[in-house]
């Protein structure tokens, strides 16, 4: 029974590894702020709650295809190479995507159950672009793979206005451009670290493909734009803590982004990298903290 139990367990962890669970806690996050910076909302405690566990499963589902896709490139490098599909802990067969297929239209239905139309439109594309168009269409062939695969998370962030009927006020819109301009950064600081793994795999990032003096240009002026157009929420409905929040992680982004422009560096790069994922948590967490004590 107790090595029934641990095989369970490990079964579990092989899971949530290979669904990056933790990068779909992070897209549900971004679907509660979406609901945060929304001017108002009908949704009851208990339907947000299982709205952003329908968000985290879909993105999981889309997480998991990410995996068994790239399989073949993720041996090659030394970061990835340990990823249960590669080590056929989790045997990388078809059923996996009939499987993955079910799951994903299960929780877009309960999506529309729990909101509305558009919201469940908006989570379809969200994982449709990330295990579609990033994976199988644009990261194997263009620099702009994560430019135009940072569209996930600003539809995350639409799922959330959506549901509440506010998709087209100022706040949710910024929010969503924050996101679509947060991604490459955040993925360019992490591809100057794992450069030659990159270029191992035969990855066109853009380090790879323009070098890191390009890329660390790209990323302080994205750096620059997304934490000022961050900051401007304060005039559309957010208050002073959200901006306490914003600031303080912008700005210690913007300055990691600074340094890495002045010295491009692997050790700058990955402080760089580590400083988006503290202004991306700084930034959820203030527009969550607003929405609760000025709710």
């Amino acid at each position: 029974m107790f090595q029934n139990k641990a095989l369970s367990k490990k079964n579990i962890a092989l899971i949530y590894q290979a669904g990056k669970v933790r990068l779909g806690f992070l897209i549900m996050a971004c679907t509660l702020a979406g609901i945060a910076v929304s001017p108002s909302s009908s949704l009851s405690a208990m339907e947000v709650f299982a709205l952003a566990v329908y968000v985290l499963v879909a993105s999981s589902t889309s997480g998991a295809f990410n995996q068994w896709y790239e399989r073949d490139i993720d041996a090659v490098m030394d970061r990835t190479k340990d990823r249960p599909f590669v080590t056929k802990e989790l045997e990388p067969t078809n059923t996996w995507n009939l499987w993955l297929a079910v799951i994903s239209v299960l929780a877009l239905y309960a999506t529309y159950q729990v909101s509305n139309l558009e919201a469940t439109l908006y989570l379809f594309a969200g994982i449709f672009t990330y295990g579609i168009v990033y994976t199988v269409w644009l990261k194997r062939w263009t620099w702009m793979n994560i430019v135009i695969g940072g569209l996930s998370g600003s539809f995350a962030v639409l799922v959330g206005s959506a549901a509440t009927g506010n998709t087209f006020s100022p706040a949710p819109l910024i929010l969503s451009v924050v996101l679509f301009l947060w991604t490459p950064p955040h993925f360019w600081a992490l591809a100057i670290s794992f450069k030659d793994e990159y270029a191992k795999a035969d990855i066109p990032m853009l380090p790879v493909v323009h070098g890191d003096k390009v890329t660390s240009q790209a990323i302080f002026w994205h750096t620059l734009v997304l934490v000022i157009l961050s900051w401007s929420l304060f005039f559309y409905g957010m208050s002073w803590i959200y901006l306490f929040f914003a600031v303080s992680g912008g700005g210690y982004f913007l300055y990691c982004s600074m340094l890495l422009l002045k010295v491009q560096s692997k050790a700058l790069a990955r402080k760089t990298f580590f400083s988006s994922i503290i202004h991306l948590g700084l930034l959820l967490l203030g527009a969550m903290f607003d929405a609760m004590i000025f709710a």
